[in-house]
């Protein structure tokens, strides 16, 4: 236990003190902070009063521009009634005396028409806005010319009054299903990004120590299972530190901006009424998805003798986080899909899909256990077959491809077990 200890607090510190992980964390705290200050960051830049943009308007109709304008309700720009010809208008909207220009007429079935002239259509273009208030107004005239009371016109144009009720017993409301969306898409996202830095981060590590030639000193006093799970334990910690460091200084900065409501991330993720069960399936998948492509990262840095080869050897491990994270993200349109169902059952999509099922579809507890009895299974088999290829991978130099190298790695193993017997 004491080798196996020493292992584990060495990878943490040394890893803790890498330049490479203080930059990291750096950055990470820096994009939160960002985030969560957005619109106080955006106020800087807009000043104290925010001046609206004007819009020329040149009413041919003579009838048109003061209920238009009566009409208009934006916080961004305001109508101006031009007189001067619409040469002369467009020239101002090029120069940028105006945010554009707008042309109003009668048809010949005497209802609204228009024309609007913007510089262009990447930056402060109003057209859109300005369609839906001619919309309204084109409306008006339409009533008006048909004799329809406007007030009947306008409750037969309103949304139809239409309520969901789910029959099925336990089945989430409308609002559930947004706060457990919200909930499983963040611990997905944090999986699939741990998985990708820390599966490379162990991998390495490994490449590392078997490029400078320590590992046949390493693996003659350390059993290959308790050097291979250190290492995994240790980066294991490594990473809850980042992340629980990343957790304090968003929840500060959170709190200084008047709560999560009051952030720019406050609408896709409410923090009232948060299924405790769901975030505690979410750590307990994050903490299994973790072992199981760790084990697999460790296993796949033993077989290369060069830290340049570590990106070729894991590129199954990659395609393997990929693979479940795609899927998880169109399961989100269809959590029930039988595919998604089928699929979170394999280990390797267990930690996201089944996290997904639970927090979209509320799956039998019989289907719960058996994902997490198949996924321990295979972290256990996984560790035991991937000890027996690190044993003998860490002796190897040569590389040929994945397959021979596993094969030449569990050879290796056995004569080395056999000589230390």
């Amino acid at each position: 236990m004491s080798k196996f200890l020493i292992v584990f607090w060495y990878t943490f510190l040394t890893k803790l003190k890498s330049k490479t992980f203080i930059i990291t964390t750096s950055l990470f705290l820096l994009v939160v902070i960002a985030g969560t200050n957005f619109q106080s960051i955006m106020g800087l830049f807009e000043g104290d009063e925010q001046k609206l943009e004007q819009i020329a308007v040149q009413d041919e109709s003579g009838e048109l521009f003061t209920p238009l304008q009566e009409q208009v309700v934006s916080d961004q720009y305001e109508l101006i009634e031009y007189s001067e010809s619409g040469e002369e208008a467009k020239d101002a909207v090029i120069e940028g005396e105006y945010a554009g220009y707008l042309e109003l007429r009668l048809g010949e079935s005497g209802l609204p028409e228009a024309t609007y002239f913007a510089k262009n259509l990447t930056s402060n273009n109003y057209g859109n806005s300005l369609t839906g208030f001619l919309q309204q107004l084109k409306t008006q005239y339409a009533t008006s010319q048909l004799n329809v009371d406007s007030q009947l016109l306008q409750e037969a144009f309103a949304p139809v009054a239409f309520e969901t009720t789910t029959l099925e017993e336990g089945a989430k409301t409308q609002e559930e299903l947004g706060r457990a969306m919200g909930i499983v898409y963040v611990i997905v996202l944090l999986l699939y990004i741990t998985m990708i830095m820390y599966g490379t981060m162990i991998a390495t590590e490994v490449a590392t120590e078997k490029s400078s030639r320590v590992m046949e000193i390493l693996i003659s006093s350390v059993s290959p299972v308790k050097q291979m799970f250190g290492k995994i334990l240790g980066i294991c910690l490594l990473g809850i530190v980042q992340l629980l460091l990343i957790a304090v200084v968003a929840f500060i900065s959170i709190q200084a901006n008047g709560g999560i409501e009051a952030t720019a991330v406050g609408e896709f993720i409410t923090m009232d009424g948060m299924e405790t069960t769901l975030v505690l399936y979410g750590v307990l998948f994050f903490i299994l998805g973790y072992l199981l492509y760790s084990t697999l990262a460790a296993m796949l840095g033993s077989l290369v003798s060069k830290t340049e080869e570590v990106n070729q050897i894991i590129t199954p491990l990659m395609l393997l986080i990929i693979a479940a994270f795609m899927l998880t993200m169109t399961g989100f349109a269809n959590p029930e899909a039988k595919y998604i169902e089928i699929c979170s059952f394999i280990p390797f999509f267990t930690p996201l899909l089944m996290l997904l099922r639970i927090g979209m579809v509320s799956p039998p507890m019989w289907q719960i256990l058996i994902s997490i009895v198949l996924l321990i299974a295979s972290i256990v088999a996984l560790g035991y077959f991937g000890a027996r290829i690190y044993r003998g991978g860490v002796l190897m130099y040569n590389r040929t491809s994945l397959f021979k190298d596993i094969r030449q790695a569990i050879t290796l193993s056995k004569k080395e077990r056999n000589t230390s017997n």
